[in-house]
């Protein structure tokens, strides 16, 4: 079998799916994406087909080296969304040949389902108790929300007041059982994220994420001894190399590698068990389409460590689409009790409805993350 041909599709709300197609008729499906910067990693994949195309695709441990060291330059969040999208791709068409799911290949499952949550609010937290409550009505165990709006280095009291208020009207709403993620979204600094990591404490959270940017995670630690409160990061890091540190660090208690941005399943497999060794939880982050999803659940499926997965059916990002919009078999995400099932199907799992991917692709889109600033003119992280 060889690869014959790659083809991207720039599908809404925010999504990009590639399709490889070999000379068996085989097809596989990925989603290389950085959201936000769509157009640069299909560039990105569009470059490294000129190796892919007369391989056989079954060699994806090789591919992978070579399309990761092959370049002399490598890294950052559009060459491993890109290889993320591939690696997705390629185990979907290994599995489709030997009529296998991924997780069977990996190993075997050692979970039969997932739990998983669900987003509440938007970019600012509005309405929330009554979002969260319509949630946990649809049974889901676990929710999240961002946990503030756009917050200086320093900031006043007023504003850790309004967000310690938002959670503690979302935990008077939803009981003492449900789980709350609060996401700091890389807003907070460490000099009130310390205050907010404290003041948070009482509401007994499932995690606090991302309370500082990636790039200053030497402050996790004074962090936490702050607060109680699990700390969760890594949406933003895109390689083992990248974990390396953090797990060295002792910074955190739940990785969120993703999918679709850290290498695809072949990386992120490996950096699930780099976790497992430093009694990490995995909790892998996706705000995507299906594709992504389904990837997740291969690599939950196979994962110890693994304890919840984030999913975006009727997040507040999917206003034109959702991802059961572009599968045919729409009953693969077995939602039920606050879990979803591990896919049985061959490959990834689910089968994607490549018409409909055609018909929005000619729509496509532009999205972008909102631009903030502060009262003083100056730009606020979103």
């Amino acid at each position: 079998m060889k690869i014959t041909k790659l083809t991207t599709y720039l599908a809404p709300p925010r999504w990009l799916f590639l399709k490889i197609e070999t000379d068996e008729g085989i097809v596989g499906w990925g989603e290389p994406v950085v959201e936000g910067r769509a157009l640069t990693v299909q560039a990105a994949v569009n470059e490294m087909a000129d190796y892919l195309v007369g391989k056989d695709p079954f060699l994806i441990e090789d591919h992978w080296t070579v399309l990761y060291r092959g370049g002399f330059y490598r890294g950052g969040a559009i060459h491993m969304s890109a290889l993320a999208g591939i690696d997705q791709a390629l185990w979907d068409i290994k599995g489709k040949a030997l009529g296998q799911p991924v997780h069977a290949l990996l190993g075997g499952q050692l979970r039969n389902r997932i739990k998983v949550y669900s987003w509440i609010g938007g970019d600012r937290p509005a309405d929330v108790a009554t979002n969260a409550k319509e949630v946990v009505a649809r049974g889901f165990k676990a929710i999240k929300l961002n946990g503030c709006e756009e917050m200086q280095i320093v900031d006043t009291n007023e504003k850790v007041e309004k967000a310690v208020e938002t959670i503690a009207i979302i935990r008077e709403a939803v009981g003492p059982h449900i789980g709350i993620g609060v996401d700091f979204h890389g807003r907070v600094h460490k000099p009130m994220a310390k205050v907010l990591a404290k003041e948070l404490d009482p509401y007994k959270l499932m995690f606090i994420e991302e309370p500082v940017l990636s790039e200053n995670a030497e402050a996790l630690r004074e962090i936490a001894n702050h607060s109680s409160t699990p700390i969760a990061l890594g949406e933003r890091l895109y390689s083992r190399w990248d974990y390396k540190p953090i797990f060295e660090g002792g910074y955190v208690d739940i990785i969120q590698p993703d999918l679709s941005h850290a290498g695809g399943i072949t990386e992120c497999r490996k950096i699930a068990a780099m976790a497992e060794a430093y009694d990490v939880a995995l909790a892998p982050h996706c705000p995507l389409g299906p594709i992504a999803l389904a990837a997740c659940l291969q690599v939950d499926a196979v994962s110890y460590n693994a304890f919840i997965q984030e999913q975006s059916l009727g997040i507040h990002y999917n206003e034109t689409n959702d991802i059961l919009d572009y599968i045919s078999n729409k009953d693969v995400f077995e939602y039920a009790d606050g879990f979803v099932g591990i896919p049985q199907g061959p490959g990834l799992g689910i089968e994607i409805d490549e018409a409909y991917v055609i018909e929005r692709a000619r729509e496509g889109h532009r999205w972008r993350n909102p631009i903030w600033r502060h009262p003083d003119g100056s730009f606020a992280e979103w």
